[in-house]
């Protein structure tokens, strides 16, 4: 049974999308906890009362799989970046892995090249080991 996150009144159903009480959609308030029904803080991690996480990734939640292996074999171009809706980052790392292979044939390219790719393969597996959780929006990847 989940709770009201605004109202912490229970929903009728498990796959209600809105609080009959309130009227507010399922998962959205930051007042009490989704498993317990019981107050929070509104910046709390986790529920006092029961210890479960506050944050539950949302139905459109973005997959935190695909954004690390995007990360991981095309990290350089930013694709992972983009997916997540972190575009500037992505931008400039794009930018730069073209750059950086316009330089190739002078030789420091190659460097350019490495650095964005490393980049790009740490962030993924920072995402994939929970480091980086949140797209753009500040909604939490699902697993």
């Amino acid at each position: 049974m989940y709770f009201c996150k605004n109202c912490g009144e229970p929903y009728v159903t498990d796959e209600a999308v809105m609080c009959v009480k309130c009227g507010v959609g399922k998962g959205l308030g930051a007042s009490y906890c989704h498993n317990c029904g019981k107050p929070i803080q509104p910046n709390a991690q986790v529920c006092l009362t029961c210890g479960v996480a506050t944050k539950v990734a949302s139905q459109g939640a973005k997959s935190k799989m695909a954004a690390g292996l995007l990360g991981i074999f095309l990290g350089s171009f930013g694709v992972h970046n983009f997916y997540l809706g972190y575009t500037t980052k992505a931008i400039i790392q794009l930018v730069s892995t073209i750059v950086g292979y316009i330089l190739c044939c002078v030789g420091v390219g190659v460097f350019v090249v490495m650095g964005i790719g490393i980049w790009g393969l740490v962030e993924g597996i920072m995402i994939l080991v929970g480091k980086i959780d949140t797209d753009a929006s500040g909604n939490l990847l699902k697993d």
